[in-house]
């Protein structure tokens, strides 16, 4: 009989609760679901224009918040062929040679890098890889980190292209070079 009594009590107490109609209780699983990374921008968009230095478009990202994340859609063009590292960056300004994007994106400061022991930013990506006709493609979730309120937070996000290939372990930057290509994210 005393296995059952705490089994009992337990489940009276929930039907209690239930009958209580307590809004308090309510506004707590819906702060909990709205803190949920996953969760967070689920149905939200931003875009960037990828721009050169010059100002030359060269292309458009586009992130996509779902139940799974974050989705980064990178599609370029009348850029140098090869491999290339792309990661979404601090700060949402292309200004001063790119400069002002600051660091990768890293809310969970971790290490950098896909192949790090230790994690990997929230804006760290695979190498997009751009033909010889000057045109790549890339679809990526980022990492769990990654939350579209701190994509958009008020410093914003920008994305940026280097000149070299990331080389997935690297911390800071992957040594991917110089940046040559960014695009400041915008909602909607």
């Amino acid at each position: 009989m005393r296995k059952f009594a705490l089994p009992l009590l337990a489940l009276g107490a929930a039907t209690l609760a239930a009958c209580g109609g307590n809004d308090a209780d309510e506004t707590v699983i819906d702060d909990v679901a709205a803190t949920d990374g996953a969760a967070a921008g689920a149905g939200e968009t931003a875009t960037a224009a990828l721009k050169t230095a010059d100002g030359e478009e060269v292309g458009t990202v586009t992130a996509t918040g779902s139940a799974g994340g974050i989705t980064i859609d990178v599609s370029a063009m009348n850029m140098p062929e090869g491999l290339h590292g792309v990661h979404v960056h601090t700060v949402g300004s292309c200004e001063d040679g790119f400069a002002a994007a600051g660091g990768h994106w890293n809310p969970a400061e971790a290490k950098h890098g896909l192949e790090a022991a230790d994690g990997q930013h929230a804006g760290d990506m695979p190498n997009l890889e751009i033909g010889a006709d000057g045109t790549g493609s890339l679809t990526y979730m980022l990492a769990p980190s990654a939350t579209f309120a701190g994509l958009m937070d008020e410093d914003g996000s920008a994305f940026i292209v280097h000149a070299g290939e990331d080389d997935q372990t690297t911390d800071p930057s992957g040594d991917s070079g110089d940046r040559i290509a960014c695009g400041v994210f915008t909602a909607g």
